[in-house]
């Protein structure tokens, strides 16, 4: 199993459950979902479970389930989809530093 430890800077309520570009050394994603009874933190495991085609068993919560800083841990089968999920983070990394203030 390869695993992925990804840092997550979560930002509860947005009208939709998106990747939202850098914060910090964090990838900051907007929950569509508000911060109360853990929607938020279902809807970030079920976003990331849907954004790196991962069934939700293989996505853990490891730390930060009652704040903004978060961090998953996503279970990829082989070498290869564990590589092509950190191109995609540092896409989404690297778009969010081009729109940042």
């Amino acid at each position: 199993m390869h695993v992925l430890k990804l840092s997550i800077h979560a930002t509860p309520g947005a009208k939709r459950t998106e990747a939202a570009g850098a914060h910090g050394d964090a990838l900051r994603v907007r929950l569509g979902a508000p911060p109360v009874d853990g929607k938020a933190n279902a809807a970030l495991i079920k976003w990331a479970a849907a954004a790196f085609s991962l069934p939700k068993k293989q996505v853990e919560l490891l730390h930060g389930a009652a704040g903004r800083q978060k961090v998953l841990a996503l279970h990829f089968n082989d070498a290869a989809a564990l590589s092509e999920a950190q191109t995609q983070v540092a896409g989404w990394m690297a778009a969010g530093e081009q729109g940042a203030e």
